[in-house]
């Protein structure tokens, strides 16, 4: 295989790893915000919302900084 090849194959698995670390820790975000909901707060979903939104831009700011270092 070409450099060029490997580089590719090598960027694909960059950029797999990157989602599934997104999906994940948009995941744990959103059940310790439905875990704070029913110990703390049964009657909303205040602490879901706050965690999801807070584990979204987390893993975006993560993806923006892996993603430049990736172009570098």
């Amino acid at each position: 295989m070409s450099k060029k090849g490997k580089n590719g194959v090598k960027r694909w698995a960059i950029l797999s790893g990157i989602g599934i670390q997104m999906g994940a820790i948009i995941y744990l975000f959103v059940k310790g915000g439905n875990w704070l909901d029913l110990n703390y707060n049964p009657e909303g979903k205040m602490y879901t919302i706050i965690f999801t939104l807070l584990g979204v831009a987390i893993s975006l700011f993560l993806v923006l900084k892996q993603t430049n270092r990736l172009n570098k």
